[in-house]
């Protein structure tokens, strides 16, 4: 009878793997809240991260053949990871490189996933490349930025994507941005979680700096008003909804001054529930965001799911429309 490895001998051979593999950090029982904005979340068994393709590719590779779970966070500014942690493999991609190829409307700029996207909205404004002022204060990294289409005042990374280099699991492909299939806070990448970005190529304008840099600051002190850097959050936890895609019902019930460009903001139904102020523990609603939900000390991914799922049936009770969160899900969340 063939008795197969338990978790332990799996985790030991998928150690050994790895750390024969040059160019990775590799931690174990790491707590994965100091890698994501809340703030919360338990150990991974492994966390391994890598600045390289080569090694990050190697690494991957190791991960899905180990017979453990596995799964790749970028930045952590959009996710809720279990109070239980992530018992497997987690996986960062740091690379950052960024190069510009100058033409004659503007530049080209090949960046990598692990760039911090505020680094790249600066690196650009300053030098007169117009298309991503107006994401300036969003935070994460670029690969996530494009995994989930990321956007603010009517403007999407998409816009900018020329193509993404991602590994699939035979090697890497790069897709043009219709290949992509880009729409709202979406991507074929949401769609295929093992497709892991690498690095995309960005089409930015000449422009005057001055202006840029105008309308970056502007947008960065309306911004960090309602998002404080130091708030422990992800930011908006719903998608706004598409006024088309409503029903009739609720689309007559909307006053007109809420609904823009075309987008009706999750915080007008969640306004109508009485969501300003909601808290469970140290999970708190803001009292001035109905949209906004933070970590108000030590709370738990327990008290932040409960919070979210309180929301989702009050707004599904009331209007019949189903809220749909932005933040994505790592480990075992009890129901």
């Amino acid at each position: 009878m063939i008795v197969a490895p338990d978790k332990t001998e799996l985790l030991t051979r998928a150690r050994a793997q790895l750390a024969s593999v040059p160019g990775l950090e590799i931690l174990e029982n790491q707590p994965l809240s100091a890698h994501t904005r809340f703030a919360i979340g338990g150990p991974a068994d492994l966390l391994v991260t890598a600045d390289r393709i080569a090694s990050f590719a190697q690494a991957l590779t190791i991960s899905q053949e180990s017979g453990l779970p596995w799964v790749v966070i970028g930045g952590g500014s959009n996710l809720v990871v279990s109070d239980a942690g992530f018992r497997g493999v987690v996986l960062k991609f740091q690379g950052s490189s960024l190069q510009v190829d100058p033409t004659a409307s503007g530049a080209a700029v090949t960046v990598e996933a692990g760039a911090v996207l505020q680094d790249v909205v600066d690196f650009s404004t300053a030098r007169g490349l117009r298309g991503l002022e107006t994401m300036t204060g969003i935070p994460g990294w670029v690969g996530a930025a494009v995994y989930g289409n990321a956007g603010a005042y009517g403007h999407s990374i998409s816009e900018r994507v020329h193509a993404v280099t991602f590994l699939n699991g035979e090697g890497t492909r790069t897709f043009d941005n219709a290949a992509c299939e880009f729409r709202y806070r979406e991507s074929i990448f949401k769609q295929r979680k093992d497709w892991i970005i690498l690095n995309c190529i960005l089409r930015l304008d000449n422009a005057d700096a001055v202006e840029l840099q105008r309308i970056a600051n502007d947008i960065r002190r309306i911004r960090d008003a309602k998002y404080p850097p130091t708030m422990k959050c992800a930011g908006s936890i719903f998608k706004n909804f598409l006024l088309a895609e409503l029903p009739p019902a609720v689309q007559a019930e909307l006053p007109a001054n809420v609904i823009r460009e075309g987008k009706v903001p999750s915080a007008w139904f969640l306004e109508q529930v009485g969501a300003k102020g909601m808290r469970v523990g140290d999970i708190q609603v803001a009292t001035y965001h109905a949209n906004l939900i933070y970590n108000d000390g030590r709370g738990t991914a327990r008290d932040l799911v409960a919070v979210i799922r309180q929301l989702k049936r009050a707004v599904g009770d009331r209007f019949g429309i189903s809220l749909e969160e932005e933040v994505q899900y790592i480990g075992e969340f009890a129901e």
